[in-house]
């Protein structure tokens, strides 16, 4: 049967719940007391947080998913993924449950810029070897793995401020398409205070790569990892264990950023998924 997204007003984060009954997806009579329970959103760049019975194994088109001893676990949709996916939860009994998954589609801001200076597109080649060696550093920071799971409090807003950048969006400079843009951008003066949006482990802290400057990686557990670019101060330690809303550091205009704001990514695995849709209204002034 389709999945089927309804909308509740619960005062958290604006999010998509879907409660899957195993009486009407799952093989035996004996499993309407188990559910198995989806909250996220069912969109492209979306999370989808979940929770099985504790014993289950759990795949998404063919790949097994790290599952907690509680039963939880958690899958994100990257930005142009168009195509529909099987859920399969195979229960501790011997039974099996299983859900198709579509998420729906979304338009990205595209913008064309023409006439710029070659050396403001391409970095010259004096970097690339310093380039390659900041990503291989990034790769290795988000290769942890392990069942902590805390995204379990729900998410903040690291900064609070204009939002000047978003997910998806993408620049075609001098008629060369760039990478699209994959965090969430806000505004804030130099020196505002960072906070982390969930508990982590720092995985990474770097003062100043090419592109984000200042950054941290805090990973969240499962390989769910946030990204926290451009920074002008660090004030965590790679290993240390942070609680949500601790400070981490401070903004910045570092790396290549034409204003101070705080940059935030979050990957799940090699996947790149949407902050925003993580958190809930900002308020006004």
């Amino acid at each position: 049967m389709p999945l089927t997204p309804k909308r509740f007003n619960t005062g958290i984060p604006s999010v998509v719940w879907i409660c899957l009954l195993l009486a009407a997806s799952a093989v035996g009579p004996a499993q309407a007391e188990e559910p198995v329970v989806l909250h996220g959103e069912i969109v492209q760049g979306g999370l989808v947080f979940g929770q099985a019975p504790p014993g289950s194994e759990v795949r998404l088109g063919g790949e097994r998913l790290m599952i907690s001893p509680e039963g939880l676990f958690v899958f994100g949709f990257d930005r142009d993924e168009t195509h529909r996916r099987e859920l399969i939860v195979n229960l501790p009994g011997g039974e099996s449950w299983q859900q198709s998954i579509l998420p729906l589609e979304r338009e990205f801001d595209i913008q064309r810029i023409d006439g710029l200076d070659s050396a403001h597109v391409t970095p010259p080649h004096s970097v690339l070897e310093r380039i390659r060696n900041e990503a291989a550093m990034t790769r290795r920071a988000r290769e942890r793995r392990d069942p902590r799971t805390d995204w379990t409090d729900g998410w903040i807003w690291p900064v609070k401020g204009p939002i000047t950048g978003v997910y998806g969006s993408q620049r075609i400079l001098n008629g060369q398409p760039r990478n699209p843009h994959w965090g969430l951008d806000i505004a804030a003066p130099t020196g505002t205070p960072v906070k982390a949006p969930a508990g982590g482990i720092v995985t990474l802290t770097h003062p100043d790569m090419y592109f984000s400057g200042g950054t941290i990686f805090l990973d969240h557990g499962h390989g769910l990892v946030s990204a926290f670019l451009h920074l002008s101060a660090i004030l965590v330690e790679e290993g240390q264990r942070i609680e949500q809303g601790d400070l981490i550091g401070e903004v910045g205009a570092t790396g290549r950023a034409t204003g101070p704001h705080l940059d935030w990514r979050i990957n799940i695995g090699n996947v790149r998924v949407d902050p925003k849709l993580l958190l809930p209204p900002l308020e006004q002034p």
